[in-house]
């Protein structure tokens, strides 16, 4: 395998680097957001729920999908608060109504995936307690 000339190789370190900032936000957000943990261990017992029901692929995308959309709101959320925070350090109603606005696009997303979840895990836990 030919090496890389040396504009691709710093390229390619740089996008490499891209990857540890997005996951040393993520670990931020769970050292300091509360309700990201609540996701996490809701993403647990999802994962876990969907395992021992053995859901169809078709089901784990739907659960995958849901998970993903929940945690990339509440991240939002988390970064649209802390900007706020920055730049607005006293309260101002239009600061309070962007993270009003921003929480409740968590709100609906969570809402939907716990739809979702219904949907997916409520007919074969049904089943098991029909028994």
């Amino acid at each position: 395998m030919a090496k890389l000339p040396p504009r691709q190789r710093k390229r390619w370190r740089h996008e490499v680097a891209s990857f540890g900032y997005a996951l040393q936000g993520i670990r931020e957000a769970l050292l300091s957001e509360p309700h990201l943990r609540f996701h996490a261990l809701a993403t647990a017992a999802a994962v876990a729920l969907g395992a021992w029901l053995g859901i169809s692929r078709y089901d784990w995308a739907l659960v995958a999908l849901s998970i993903g959309a929940v945690w990339t709101a509440e991240l939002m959320n988390t970064a649209v608060e802390t900007i706020i925070d920055l730049v607005s350090p006293d309260f101002h109603p239009l600061a309070g109504r962007a993270k009003d606005v921003a929480a409740g696009a968590v709100l609906m997303t969570a809402l939907a995936a716990v739809v979702v979840g219904l949907l997916v895990f409520g007919p074969p836990l049904w089943a098991l307690l029909a028994r």
